[in-house]
């Protein structure tokens, strides 16, 4: 099974992902609010999350973080990436928004738009 690995010191904040996944899932059109992944930042540091089972997520800390004015422990972004946990809501209906890894075989939009490697495809070791 594959996986998308996210690191973290990558993610330039350019929001290519959240573009690329909202233009493959709303039939055209550029509604980062309907993508699957965010870009977060804190300070000079840019967070990737992606709501759904299909990450590696790696910890890397234990801080509190601010994201858009709510307080999240650090454990935030492994807990997105939680099959059972989706973070992010779709706008119109609240109905949670999950990664479906863009179809099968995976195919993850996300991941074929990132210029700076931040998301890459990866066999899972489990």
């Amino acid at each position: 099974m594959k996986k998308i690995k996210i690191d973290y010191r990558q993610c330039i904040g350019c929001r290519h992902c959240e573009v690329a996944c909202s233009l493959f899932h709303v039939e055209g059109i550029i509604n980062p609010r309907r993508s699957r992944i965010r870009v977060f930042t804190e300070g000079d540091f840019c967070f990737p999350v992606i709501a759904g089972p299909f990450t590696d997520a790696e910890c890397n800390s234990r801080n509190v973080v601010v994201i858009e004015g709510e307080e999240y422990d650090g454990c935030l972004l492994c807990r997105a990436s939680c099959p059972v946990k989706p973070v992010f809501k779709e706008p119109d209906t609240d109905i949670p928004l999950k990664c479906d890894f863009c179809g099968v075989p995976p195919d993850p939009q996300c991941v074929k738009w990132c210029p700076s490697d931040a998301l890459t495809l990866v066999e899972d070791q489990e």
